[in-house]
């Protein structure tokens, strides 16, 4: 995924109402941006932090930047949650999941399931078999290079993993994947600590036959593009 222009460089002073962010550029001034997630963005909000933001150049939208980058020591982490669904597109499309390159028709926000649930991506192979995939964005990180999911609870998560496990019983393939917006995870885990229900919930997935995958970005301010895979790890049930 390229962006439309390079990012513009600037220095985070806060976050709040989990939307928005104040910054400061590079000439000293200072704007407020759109911030594009949900979650916490825990180790991503620190004041001082080096953030990249995109320009929309659109001068009607209240707040004309985003907040796309957090320059980390050790890795630059995507915080745009809008960018994972196109991003995991591209993997696919390219791919670069070995397990899933028979299914070469996609489908994205199909309706599906008992709960009115959308699948991210519906895929279909040349017999008409089906494997629904939800994707997840993974910001967040701990010791040890350890990617972690979700940074927030979140009910939303638990629910897919339950509409998933139906697909399944059903007779049909399901997955996850895990699109890891940093460079420096070796490994993704459910956040036990974080949300604990979720954790159960992605166990009982996985010990139930939904597919389990993670890719790893690499960013600049060019774009983000998924690269290579990286092992899920579920805790013992």
């Amino acid at each position: 995924m390229q962006y439309q222009q390079n990012l513009i460089a600037a220095t985070l002073v806060k976050r709040y109402k989990r939307f928005l962010a104040d910054v400061i550029l590079s000439d000293g001034s200072s704007l407020t941006v759109h911030v594009p997630n949900t979650g916490s963005l825990m180790g991503c909000v620190e004041p001082g932090l080096e953030v990249r933001l995109s320009d929309s150049h659109n001068r009607d939208r209240k707040y004309r930047f985003t907040l796309e980058q957090v320059v980390l020591e050790q890795s630059r982490v995507g915080v745009n949650t809008h960018h994972a669904n196109q991003l995991v597109g591209e993997a696919l499309e390219a791919g670069l999941i070995p397990s899933l390159r028979a299914f070469t028709s996609r489908r994205a926000e199909v309706k599906y399931g008992q709960e009115k649930s959308r699948i991210d991506w519906l895929l279909k192979d040349e017999m008409g078999h089906s494997c629904y995939v939800e994707v997840k964005n993974v910001s967040a990180a701990v010791a040890g290079r350890v990617g972690v999911f979700p940074d927030a609870p979140s009910e939303r998560a638990t629910k897919h993993c339950r509409e998933l496990i139906r697909i399944v019983n059903e007779g049909q393939r399901a997955a996850i994947i895990f699109c890891v917006q940093r460079s420096d995870v070796e490994v993704v885990e459910p956040a036990q600590i974080i949300d604990p229900h979720y954790t159960q919930a992605l166990i009982e997935a996985e010990q139930s036959g939904v597919e389990l995958y993670a890719l790893r970005a690499n960013l600049s301010d060019e774009g983000v593009q998924l690269v290579d895979a990286v092992p899920v790890r579920c805790p013992p049930k």
